[in-house]
């Protein structure tokens, strides 16, 4: 758990105040968006475990008018404008999937541009449980992506580092012609989080398609810290 007093010395969280961000994740996006281009003006992206808000916020600006943005995060996500909200649990990816399309225009024909996930789960303290809960929040993220991008779509996740890293980086992998792992700047220096970076999604999966959950019981979304 961060300290008071260090987030009020973090560079980065004195930026987000001051530039009107809601989190200082904010500058992870905007950092990856930097190195990797993953979003491009007309997108239609999906933030899964949004809360509060500063990756939508970032997501938002990049599309412009014409772009749309969907946030989907267990939490109340206090309103953005240009972005559409859906409360619910990304580990359950069938039901998260069936909101998402009902709120997509039918000319997109269920699909998206990027999937997005900034999520975290609730840090217990124990770095491998914690690890776990990560992987299991990134591989619903992934199964997810699978069901909604189109294709060469773009894909960005954060897991902790761990056990379970090189299978996941070895799945997104399988799934895009170009895959990266990043650590942000704003990422502080005693994380073990990583971005996975996931471009040019290679084939579109039929919507009935959808790789079973990893049992989750327990793991709650904790994004934008």
């Amino acid at each position: 758990m961060v300290k008071r007093g260090d987030l009020k010395r973090d560079r980065f969280y004195k930026r987000a105040k001051e530039e009107g961000y809601r989190s200082r994740s904010a500058f992870k996006l905007l950092q990856i968006e930097d190195k990797y281009e993953v979003i491009k003006e007309g997108d239609v992206v999906i933030d899964l475990g949004a809360a509060p808000g500063g990756w939508s916020q970032v997501a938002k600006e990049l599309v412009g008018e014409k772009g749309v943005v969907i946030s989907v995060d267990l939490q109340r996500i206090e309103k953005l404008e240009g972005v559409e909200s859906i409360k619910g649990d990304i580990t359950r990816e069938k039901e998260t999937v069936s909101a998402i399309r009902e709120e997509l225009s039918p000319e997109r024909g269920g699909l998206v541009d990027v999937v997005l996930s900034d999520a975290s789960p609730k840090l217990s303290g124990n770095r491998d449980y914690d690890h776990f809960c990560s992987y299991v929040l990134s591989k619903s993220a992934l199964n997810i992506a699978s069901a909604l991008l189109r294709k060469n779509g773009n894909f960005v996740v954060k897991i902790f580092q761990g056990a379970y890293y090189d299978k996941f980086y070895g799945d997104v992998k399988a799934k895009f012609r170009h895959t990266r792992a990043y650590s942000p700047e704003a990422s502080r220096k005693r994380s073990a989080e990583v971005y996975v970076i996931g471009k040019g999604y290679k084939q579109k999966m039929p919507s009935s398609v959808i790789t079973a959950s990893i049992n989750s019981k327990g793991v709650k979304s904790n994004a934008g810290l």
